[in-house]
């Protein structure tokens, strides 16, 4: 008898054990993006108002003096979904600050949830984009869930062309 409740006890805390390791939460920029793509759908107000989500991805990484949503906001989103994982960002407005954020990852190495960045206007432009990588589609183009894209935060597809770099934190 105390030989089966030994066994038993065993294969409880084995299955505890395994249980607890599999239905652990994301960590890092995973958990970023898993937060990230909970807010799929959230627009920009047309006109005179705005939406307070956007502005609070602004106060989220310290930027609380933006008060509307049509100020340029992919840096705000990826930013606050960070540090609402307890990530520290980079806590700039600029796209392009991310480029010194986390591990750089190859374009061929990228996995879901890192962190892309393109560049806009022109490559040696200080403009960009940054956005949390979903996927390539059939021509090796990348799929990205970001913010500010279209003035909603969306799931788009941006050239490899234009990628300048993956991070990883």
């Amino acid at each position: 008898m105390k030989q089966l409740l030994l066994k038993l006890l065993e294969l409880l805390i084995g299955k505890l054990t395994r249980g607890s390791v599999t239905e652990q939460a994301p960590s890092g920029h995973l958990a970023a993006y898993k937060l990230a793509k909970k807010y799929r759908g959230l627009k920009e107000l047309p006109g005179n108002k705005h939406e307070k989500q956007i502005i609070e991805f602004f106060e989220d990484v310290g930027h609380s003096w933006v008060k509307d949503d049509e100020t340029f906001w992919c840096a705000a989103f990826v930013g606050a979904m960070l540090e609402r994982s307890g990530v520290p960002s980079t806590k700039k407005l600029n796209a392009r600050s991310y480029l010194e954020w986390g591990q750089a990852v190859k374009l061929e190495d990228l996995k879901e949830g890192d962190i892309v960045v393109f560049w806009r206007g022109s490559k040696s432009s200080w403009e960009g984009h940054v956005a949390f990588f979903v996927d390539f589609d059939p021509a090796g183009d990348l799929l990205v869930l970001g913010g500010n894209q279209s003035n909603m935060v969306n799931v788009q597809k941006y050239s490899k062309s234009r990628f300048l770099s993956g991070r990883r934190g």
